[in-house]
């Protein structure tokens, strides 16, 4: 794309409309009253986008199946960070199991 003016058009109107969203939520928040049902659907709703999400990145690479050692370091992640144990601890350790799996060979 050589046309240099559309696409500074194309920048400034994404960054409105981005402003426009990230501004709207505070200042229309007193006005509407979400009902307690939705905001448990809406709850329900990013563990499940966030849990697809996780399965879909750990268990798959590219096309295909991801192996054994990435859903094994997500997996001991996932069950530290349940366990809640600090951030860093669990980032490492996944990256330890992975790593270390994969050192002995586990594709």
């Amino acid at each position: 794309m050589n046309n240099t003016p559309l696409l500074l058009v194309a920048i400034g109107v994404l960054a409105v409309g981005t402003f426009s969203m990230r501004f709207a939520g505070p200042a229309l928040r007193s006005r509407f009253e979400v009902p307690e049902r939705a905001q448990q659907l809406l709850a329900a709703a990013a563990i499940v986008l966030l849990t697809a999400l996780v399965a879909t990145s750990a268990l798959t690479d590219g096309h295909g199946p991801a192996g054994i050692a990435r859903p094994a370091g997500v997996l001991v992640g996932g069950i530290l960070a349940w366990r809640k144990a600090p951030f860093v601890l669990v980032v490492v350790a996944a990256a330890a199991t992975a790593a270390g799996l994969r050192l002995l060979g586990v594709p």
